[in-house]
């Protein structure tokens, strides 16, 4: 059956054309004696709407945090008074009570002794004294050491103080990352002297004419080399020395190499600007965790106890907005403060010790970018290493997360001597978070991936904080503490 002719179809009119019906409806309307005052408009919040002037937003937003805040300082001076005494910071720090001497100062002592062994046996290992298997026996020995002594003399011997401990802990962790990048900068060093004797060896002639020419280059690579030492230049092995190396340790920097870059002077005014800054900022810390952070963590010690996650959870978001605020205000007084501090009086130029992490879209753009000294030593000398051994980029950035929650942990339970691992499942579960944040940054956006972030750093902090607390309590202060639990 024969389908009936619908006739000619109508042609779609292309967008020029409907532009142009538009304009014409609009300008017709306008002639209109109603007066229309009324166009095609989407509202201000509408994505199509184009408007992304929100000031006045932010301004009320600034203002109503700055009331709460406020709120928060007032009932915490109602409910404790003024809790800030610095005298309280002295027992903390040098524990007065202890009779035996003072072994943190002694353990910072003795510090000398693992970079003394480490400078020798790299002597004896560039002058080939030592075969290089004894060489890298040694280094592990010591290395294991560095590590090994604070926690053993902390744990058995009793005076450390809290501030103390730590303080001890922080130095060695960053001790054994510095004399690790030592040895392995001098270890390729070694093999490019071996490789480059190898291959001279191999451009050797028989032939009169030939070793003529070889000890004509080789006079003329010798001249070479004496005027880069002249320039200023040191190569491989004269920067074996006792001062090239305690440069490299109060450098503020993980990696060593045999050139530093170096500024031509030192700036007083900023010097003085950034010790202000330090002196300041610490401080600062000092009166939020007296003030804030103390009454908030002993009061979630029996939620803790009891299990009771209403309340818990209460005091976990009282404690993360003053534990938030020491955390970016260490942030800067150690990577802005000091480290520039301790660059500018050593002369140091590199002065890239943080990039913008705030702007983190994913878990693992904060972690490579929050603390760049920790972020180099960790790709030049574990995960590039292990790439070209031939392990997988992921097995390697296992590897490097593994290392860090290890510190992480060392450098909260041994201070404490409550050894949990509540630190190192905190820097482990960061390898599932950092999926969940480029999943959200992917689906969502990139500022929805940097919420994740920021919520990962304002309350992983105080959970952990709490945590340990509680388990310190429980382990050192266990019958007075089931008995004030059940009150």
């Amino acid at each position: 059956m024969l389908e009936e002719n619908p006739g000619p179809r109508k042609r779609a009119l292309s967008a020029t054309k409907a532009d142009e019906i538009q304009a014409v409806e609009q300008k017709v309307r306008k002639s209109q004696p109603d007066k229309p005052c009324h166009k095609p408009r989407d509202s201000l919040f509408s994505w199509n709407s184009g408007f992304d002037n929100f000031t006045g937003l932010v301004n009320w937003a600034f203002l109503l945090l700055s009331i709460g805040g406020l709120r928060l300082l007032l009932e915490n001076f109602i409910k404790y008074g003024i809790r800030v005494d610095p005298i309280q910071w002295i027992y903390v720090i040098i524990n007065p009570e202890d009779s035996s001497g003072y072994p943190t100062l002694l353990l910072l002592l003795y510090h000398v002794v693992p970079v003394t062994v480490c400078l020798v046996t790299e002597k004896a290992l560039s002058a080939e004294v030592v075969s290089n298997r004894i060489g890298i026996l040694v280094h592990v020995v010591n290395l294991l050491s560095v590590i090994l002594l604070p926690m053993v003399i902390i744990h058995v011997k009793d005076g450390f103080s809290l501030v103390g401990a730590s303080t001890i802990c922080t130095l060695y962790s960053v001790l054994f990352l510095k004399v690790w990048s030592y040895i392995q900068v001098n270890m390729w060093c070694r093999g490019a002297r071996h490789n480059s004797n190898k291959s001279s060896m191999r451009r050797q002639s028989v032939s009169l004419s030939n070793l003529q020419k070889a000890n004509k280059a080789s006079k003329e690579h010798e001249k070479g080399s004496s005027e880069d030492l002249s320039n200023g230049l040191v190569h491989y092995p004269e920067n074996l020395t006792l001062k090239d190396l305690y440069y490299f340790i109060l450098a503020p920097t993980l990696c060593y190499e045999l050139n530093f870059p170096r500024t031509e002077r030192i700036r007083k005014r900023f010097l003085l600007r950034r010790a202000f800054e330090f002196v300041a900022g610490t401080q600062i810390i000092m009166v939020v965790i007296q003030q804030y952070m103390i009454p908030s963590v002993r009061n979630s010690l029996i939620p803790f106890s009891n299990m009771d996650y209403t309340l818990a959870t209460e005091r976990l978001l009282k404690l993360a907005i003053p534990n938030h605020l020491s955390w970016l205000i260490m942030f800067y007084i150690l990577f802005h403060s000091f480290l520039n501090l301790m660059g500018e009086i050593l002369q140091f130029s590199d002065r890239h010790f943080y990039a913008d992490w705030w702007n983190a879209n994913n878990i693992d753009t904060f972690w490579r970018t929050w603390n760049l000294p920790v972020h180099r030593w960790a790709l030049r000398h574990l995960y590039l290493p292990m790439v070209d051994m031939g392990y997988g980029k992921s097995t390697a950035g296992m590897v490097v997360f593994f290392i860090s929650a290890f510190f992480h942990e060392y450098m909260v339970s041994v201070p404490l001597k409550t050894y949990k691992i509540w630190a190192f499942m905190g820097m482990m579960g960061q390898v599932p978070l950092s999926y969940l944040s480029r999943f959200v940054e992917k689906r969502y956006g990139p500022r929805f991936g940097n919420i994740v972030v920021w919520s990962s750093i304002i309350i992983g902090q105080p959970l952990c904080i709490m945590m340990y607390y509680h388990d310190y309590m429980v382990i050192h202060h266990g019958p007075a503490i089931a008995e004030y639990a059940q009150v």
